[in-house]
């Protein structure tokens, strides 16, 4: 068996993504045998105490982690954001209500279609006469409504709330992909909930983060699948959890809290955001394609000017070990994201073969 050691893959995946080290290396040891009890931690009941401490100690983490109120409730879900985005109009709209939507993007528009569903449901703001290389500013939010809508960051287009709108009725977030990337005000907020497949787990666990005092006043009769409020006076056990995937999302807020917690991470990200936007800006030869002042620091997006040479640019990213940078199959060009575990080291390599690149085709 060969002993070599496999060249360092700098993982620019927009989810599921990069996660840190130490967190395999811990979630793999609880697969074969969880806190020494002989048994895996995929076979355990969820029921049994070290899951109850799993469930238990995420939940604190997410709250301690993000600053949240006291009695904002946590639990974890299966579904996706996808998911959400279909309980949201049923936990928050009234029937005979309305609802608000700003619409940024792709997921953003899935969330409309879902809203729709449900009941009357307005588009207030869209970026969708530029292709959504914006974040839309200066809209009104009408009074009458039952909530407003918004996805924070926009993985596709590569764009990013830098402030929220102000409001007079519940804001309700999906903060899929830039959740504990920086400090929020969670009590801005109603909701947040997301997918873990970013900055915080493995695909198959999606958080929900919710002020109790605004919800359940639909009047509404909810399956007790979609009624949040059953989820959480259940301890997100109503059905069988996602263990794994909140054990490894545990886990991941764990590191997030030894190197520093929200504050730090937002730190690095802009570090590695300034580094990475500043070399699209500096060569000539490649392009940003989203407003300058609402450039997503998790999900960076540029274009060759002259595509004829991205297969030239491929082969060369490809050769430095990077994986994942090719865009959204829906818009082309290139997608550099950039999530919490995605260390400084790896955007340097990736600007310098950007570098080295315009020095022989500029």
């Amino acid at each position: 068996m060969s002993t070599a050691v496999k060249p360092k893959v700098h993982n620019y995946s927009a989810g599921p993504c990069i996660l840190p080290q130490q967190v395999f290396e811990q979630a793999s040891q609880a697969v074969l045998d969880f806190q020494g009890t002989g048994m895996s931690i995929l076979e355990m009941s969820h029921r049994s105490k070290p899951i109850e401490e799993v469930m238990n100690k995420a939940r604190d983490l997410v709250k301690e982690l993000l600053g949240a109120p006291d009695h904002y409730e946590v639990v974890f879900l299966g579904g996706g954001a996808s998911m959400g985005f279909h309980m949201v109009p049923l936990n928050y709209q009234k029937p005979g209500g309305k609802s608000a939507y700003a619409n940024t993007g792709e997921w953003a528009t899935r969330a409309v279609k879902e809203g729709r569903l449900a009941g009357e449901t307005l588009v207030v703001a869209s970026s969708e006469d530029k292709n959504f290389n914006y974040i839309p500013k200066g809209f009104a939010i009408p009074d009458d409504v039952d909530y407003f809508h918004i996805t924070t960051n926009n993985t596709i287009f590569g764009t990013q709330y830098k402030a929220f709108p102000k409001t007079k009725v519940p804001m309700l977030c999906d903060m899929s992909s830039d959740i504990f990337s920086r400090p929020v005000n969670v009590s801005d907020f109603a909701l947040i909930y997301g997918g873990a497949q970013k900055n915080m787990g493995p695909a198959g666990a999606t958080v929900y983060l919710f002020d109790p005092e605004k919800l359940g006043h639909t009047g509404r009769k909810l399956s007790p699948m979609m009624d949040l409020k059953n989820h959480a006076a259940k301890d997100s056990m109503y059905n069988t959890p996602p263990v794994y995937a909140v054990y490894v999302s545990m886990l991941t807020l764990e590191w997030l809290k030894s190197i520093g917690g929200v504050a730090e991470a937002e730190k690095r990200n802009q570090a590695k955001a300034e580094l990475l936007y500043g070399t699209i800006d500096r060569l000539p030869i490649f392009e940003g394609t989203t407003a300058v002042e609402d450039r997503s620091a998790m999900n960076a997006t540029f274009v060759l000017k002259d595509s004829a040479l991205e297969p030239a640019f491929d082969a060369l990213w490809k050769e430095a070990g990077i994986s994942g940078i090719r865009g959204h199959r829906s818009v082309g060009g290139y997608r550099a994201s950039m999530y919490n575990a995605l260390p400084i080291d790896s955007v340097k390599v990736l600007t310098e073969v950007m570098e080295e690149f315009a020095k022989k085709n500029g």
